[in-house]
């Protein structure tokens, strides 16, 4: 019996176990800050053996006209992708990225410094997409019929009304056809005190005809941005209290640098009066009602009186582009990013506007996964409006987070940027790509906070961005709130 066991003993231990299933495996590289969130699979020297995907991903700067590599491993978020060669797309002016589903495909990308990358991933073809092609093409043809017949069958009541209204109405219809406002004589104005700079502009506090202003001066060789601001300014119906009231613009006779003047929000930014201030529940409600107010009408696409009010995005939403005024409100301001979305204007402007949408990128920690990924569709106005929103969302958390009635009895946190607890105060944009796109974290809600607070900020920043609230919607939440704090 003895004898048995002993025999069978031997022969478990001479078996060797199964081996262990290895996963995808894609190049490996990353820096020290993001070696512990990239890890998420066995890593071998420059190898990751993937343990919950099947696709490899990588992120690359184009350095002197060739791609340099950044950031290469192992997809964090399980999803798909058809191909297996690492096709690029761009998602920054020197930045491309490509996923890819066979083993170390990341380590090989098929780019072309000539073309102009797509922004849409290539997908592979095999049988199976030119059945679906031929599927497709078969159903626009049956709409196409359906669409002619339809258009003969109303063509006539729509001639009727067209012809109801007189030609010039029809051209004022459109903002394009707007006079361009002429330049105002400043030759009154004075500079008193500067309040603030940026990348493009300085802003200062001064009068103007025994007014105090605020004054933006732009220097000559940032003419290009002074015009792109002072055209969104200048747009129809653009009044509204929650956007910075307009009062001209100019250029200075003795040095020729371009001004806009606008009212003077004596509070300063959003982000200045934050960190110098936190607030009980009624005056954080009256900031983040307005602040909403402000980019929902910014977002508005309406006619009133025979002109066009088209939507705005604005591209660019953080604490620093946004103002407090005296009574407690918020203002939107500084355009210099924004993109209008005429829908009248025809191609040639469409296009226009589709370059300048891809040539800014605005603040990161504000920035919406898509955007940072480069996986949207610039030529659609919708995905612009649908990242202001993400935008908001941080903005909220980072106005709700200054609440001292949402802290009873504990101290109120110090002010901080989406992201700088968990990214620190700069993070990369290689860092928010990980820690947004790939892994779809937010700044931290607490969980004592009511329902309806989550909801709010979950449903501004979700991942999906055709998930997300509307401006106006995420307005009517924050109205519906109670007026007196009940976390």
């Amino acid at each position: 019996m003895w004898l048995y066991l002993v025999i069978f003993g031997c022969l478990s231990v001479s078996v060797p176990a199964p081996a262990v299933e290895q996963g995808r495996s894609c190049v490996f590289l990353t820096s020290s800050r993001n070696s512990k969130k990239m890890e998420e699979g066995l890593v071998n020297g420059t190898i990751q053996y993937c343990a919950h995907t099947n696709c490899c991903v990588g992120f690359f700067r184009i350095i002197q006209g060739q791609p340099v590599a950044e950031l290469q491993g192992c997809k964090m978020v399980v999803g798909g992708c058809l191909d297996p060669v690492c096709f690029t797309s761009t998602t920054h002016v020197d930045y491309i990225r490509c996923e890819c589903s066979s083993n170390l495909c990341n380590g090989n990308i098929t780019w072309n410094a000539e073309e102009k990358q797509p922004q849409l991933k290539h997908s592979s073809y095999s049988a199976d997409m030119v059945t679906a092609t031929v599927v497709v093409l078969g159903m626009l043809l049956c709409t196409l019929v359906v669409a002619v017949k339809c258009r003969h069958r109303f063509r006539g009541y729509d001639d009727k009304q067209r012809l109801s209204l007189p030609e010039e109405s029809l051209n004022s219809l459109c903002s394009c056809h707007m006079s361009k406002q002429s330049d105002m004589d400043l030759t009154s104005m004075e500079l008193q005190q500067i309040v603030g700079s940026g990348h493009f502009a300085s802003v200062w506090q001064g009068s103007y005809q025994g007014t105090t202003v605020a004054v933006k001066v732009f220097p000559t060789w940032c003419r290009q941005e002074f015009t792109a601001e002072r055209e969104v300014y200048g747009l129809p119906h653009l009044v509204h209290s929650g956007i910075a009231h307009f009062l001209g613009a100019g250029r200075k006779s003795d040095s020729g640098d371009c001004v806009l003047l606008l009212e003077l929000a004596t509070c300063g930014s959003l982000s200045s009066f934050l960190s110098k201030n936190s607030s009980d529940w009624t005056t954080t409600l009256k900031l983040a009602q307005s602040l909403s107010e402000g980019l929902a009408y910014l977002h508005s696409d309406f006619y009133r009186h025979g002109v066009h009010k088209p939507a705005v995005a604005h591209r660019d939403l953080s604490s620093n582009n946004v103002l407090v005024r005296d009574d407690g409100t918020c203002v939107l301001c500084d355009f210099g990013s924004s993109t209008i979305l005429r829908s009248c204007a025809g191609p040639h402007s469409w296009q226009r506007y589709m370059v300048n949408a891809q040539g800014q990128v605005g603040t990161l920690c504000y920035m919406a996964p898509e955007l940072l990924d480069g996986c949207v569709n610039l030529s659609s106005g919708w995905c612009l409006i649908q990242g202001d929103v993400y935008s908001l969302g941080t903005l909220l958390w980072e106005l709700l987070m200054r609440c001292s009635d949402l802290f009873m009895g504990c101290p109120v946190p110090e002010h901080r940027l989406p992201y700088e607890e968990e990214l620190g105060a700069s993070p990369s944009l290689e860092q928010l790509i990980i820690h947004v796109s790939e892994r779809r974290e937010r700044p931290s809600v607490p969980k004592h906070w009511q329902q309806g607070l989550h909801d709010i900020l979950l449903d501004s920043w979700d991942h999906d961005s055709d998930a997300r609230l509307t401006a106006q919607c995420a307005r009517d939440r924050l109205v519906s709130l109670p007026p007196c704090c009940s976390i």
